[in-house]
């Protein structure tokens, strides 16, 4: 199935939005952690998510950025092909499931610096929003 330009351009701006929105969040939890007192081995690993997370999320956004002038009408491209954007989808869609994959073990840990219990429910959190995201991302079984 070819997917038009038109689409290609409303969903690269879909994802600028959620881009722009998570990698603020990760953003500002490693601005957090990083000013924070605590340099145990868990506030590290959180530290090193977090920098994941937001990372990615902005490789995505400035790729969605390129494809989203690629394919707006009357954009500096002339006769505009997928091809013409074939390495910012690739790369924009594989950090932004790096960075879906490491903001939902951000969540998973988060827990675990409080206490045991607390640990064990933000982990059951971060591995079911992990799961419905890639359901709702890909729909296996539902068609």
């Amino acid at each position: 199935m070819q997917m038009t330009l038109e689409y290609w351009n409303s969903l690269a701006n879909q994802m600028l939005l959620i881009c722009s929105l998570l990698s603020g969040f990760s953003i500002t939890i490693v601005a957090n952690l990083i000013i924070s007192e605590k340099a145990d081995k868990l506030t590290n690993r959180l530290l090193k998510t977090a920098t994941i997370s937001a990372g990615c999320f902005l490789v995505a956004l400035f790729a969605m950025t390129k494809i989203s002038m690629t394919t707006t009408p009357g954009g500096y491209l002339q006769d505009v092909t997928e091809d013409d954007f074939l390495l910012a989808r690739i790369i924009g869609m594989f950090t932004f499931m790096i960075g879906l994959f490491a903001l939902s073990f951000l969540i998973a840990l988060s827990g675990w610096t409080k206490s045991k219990k607390m640990g064990i429910f933000t982990t059951v959190v971060g591995v079911v929003c992990l799961l419905l995201i890639l359901i709702t991302l890909t729909d296996v079984g539902f068609n």
